[in-house]
């Protein structure tokens, strides 16, 4: 493997083939794979192994992704970051891309599963932010997955209440934990109890977060606190289904 240093930080480029040896040789830091594009692996899996999604618009090096990866590895989840191939290629050209359209970014995301799996490491929960987290359940109705963890799930788009992102819900079997802001427009607390989810599902509000989790200064709280809580409640759900 042959590891180059840029912005500060080590990446090495590997074939896909190579990042499940890597990964249980237990190394850390950030992989260019080959046709894929970035994983940002931090933490050891005391409790479990997260495969992360990132949200339409930024990818995973965003400081809510990377403090969320950063909350996690503290509380001994290993976050695995991974990125859709738009965002690698807006980071090559230098200039922004529309996602595609969700089938593809699901068919990405096993990819992703598959690159980061291997028999003498734990399956990876999948989730993500927002789109990511979308990609995520979509493909855990499918495949199957041990658990969920989404982000500021977008139960619907802004302002259209009624144009839900549910029906795939009914075939999602595993446990499934929502980090949702309480003033999120894309599915607020009044909302989201409103809805009939799955009984495995554990919803958790943080309190005055919006989309990004980012509170009003009068609630006295800000989005780190919010993350690192995000984070600690991530771990208790992870710990409790081994």
């Amino acid at each position: 493997m042959n590891v180059t240093h840029r912005q500060g930080r080590n990446e090495v480029g590997v074939v896909p083939q190579q990042v499940a040896e890597w990964l249980v040789e237990g190394r850390q830091g950030t992989l260019e794979v080959v046709a894929h594009g970035r994983l940002e692996v931090i933490g050891e899996a005391r409790v479990g192994r997260l495969l992360l999604a990132h949200g339409a618009g930024a990818g995973q090096d965003s400081t809510f992704m990377q403090r969320l990866r950063e909350a996690l590895a503290e509380r001994g989840v290993q976050a695995l970051g991974v990125e859709f191939d738009y965002m690698r290629r807006m980071r090559q050209e230098g200039r922004r891309r529309p996602p595609p359209r969700i089938d593809k970014l699901v068919d990405e995301l096993a990819a992703w599963c598959d690159i980061v799996s291997h028999n003498s490491l734990p399956a990876p929960w999948l989730g993500g932010k927002s789109m990511g987290g979308r990609a995520a359940s979509l493909l855990a109705a499918r495949d199957e997955a041990p658990g969920l963890v989404l982000c500021g799930y977008p139960f619907h788009p802004p302002g259209k209440p009624d144009a839900t992102r549910l029906a795939h819900w009914p075939l999602l079997a595993c446990p499934i934990l929502v980090l949702q802001g309480s003033r999120d427009p894309f599915g607020n607390r009044d909302e989201v109890e409103g809805y009939r989810l799955p009984a495995q599902t554990q919803v958790h509000f943080l309190e005055d977060g919006e989309h990004d989790w980012k509170p009003r200064k009068m609630s006295g709280r800000t989005q780190a606190s919010l993350i690192d809580e995000a984070a600690a409640t991530i771990a208790v759900a992870m710990r409790a289904s081994r």
